[in-house]
This record gives C-alpha cells, structure tokens and sequence, in this order.
C-alpha cells in the first residue's frame, strides 16, 4: 500500500484545506458557506440552470443541493421556477441579492487569490490549474 502521505487523494484533500482556510472567514463573515458559494458562483457565472446541472457545477450530491437551495431561495439569494419545456425540472437563477452578495464579496475573494499567488508564485498557480483541469479530463475521459 501507497504511503499515507503520498495518497493522491489525501494531497489534494490538504491543498484544499489550505485554501479553503483562506477563504472560510469571509464567507462565515458574509453569512454563507462553502457550498452556498459554490452555488452562488455557478449561477453567477452561468446564469439560469438545471438543478441537475448546478449539482455537477458545484460537485454536489443533488439532495445536498435541493437543501442548499432551499435556504438560498428563502434568504432570496435565488430563484427557482419550473422548466417550461418539462414542469418536472426547476430552473435556478441567482436574485439580484444573491448577485450583489456576490459583488460585495469579490475584493476579498481576490485579495485572498492574490496572497494565494504571492506565496505559491503566479506561473506556479497557473500551471496548477491547468494540471488540475489536465488530471480531470484524464480520469473523466480515460483513453480506450
């Protein structure tokens, strides 16, 4: 067996943790947590989605999601609505409040991606990325 510190997994568990420690006290400050974020940022980004989809975005397990959105909906920070072309499906848009959560949060987002370059290094973080988009396209797309 591999040694525990040289678990791929358990690596990339810690890298997250390091990060993620950058970022917790704002988000707690700003009254969401991770996953909330992460939601918040798809929708931002990508505009209205399916439920379905906003799960794959964010990397979360759709009961997950469907309590998550329960709260952003009640807070306001979202909204949801039948799909038209099939009323079994729910449609997902952040609200304007949502989006200005969003704007009001980004100067300490970026001043946090910036001291995260400073002590890793600009091209370094860079080359991370695309290693990390590089190893996800591996293992979701393998090679016959």
């Amino acid at each position: 067996m591999r040694d525990f510190s040289r678990s791929l997994p358990m690596a990339l568990l810690r890298a997250r943790e390091a990060v993620m420690d950058r970022f917790r006290p704002s988000l707690r400050d700003f009254g969401v947590t991770e996953q909330q974020w992460r939601v918040l940022r798809a929708l931002y980004d990508r505009g209205e989605v399916e439920t379905g989809t906003l799960a794959r975005l964010c990397c979360l397990l759709t009961p997950s999601l469907s309590r998550i959105l329960k709260h952003l909906e009640a807070t306001g920070l979202v909204a949801r609505r039948p799909a038209p072309s099939d009323q079994r499906r729910t449609l997902v848009a952040i609200a304007p409040a949502g989006r200005a959560l969003l704007e009001r949060r980004a100067p300490y987002s970026e001043a946090q991606y910036r001291a995260i370059e400073e002590a890793f290094g600009k091209e370094r973080t860079a080359a991370l990325y695309e290693t990390l988009e590089d190893l996800h396209n591996a293992l979701q797309n393998p090679k016959s």
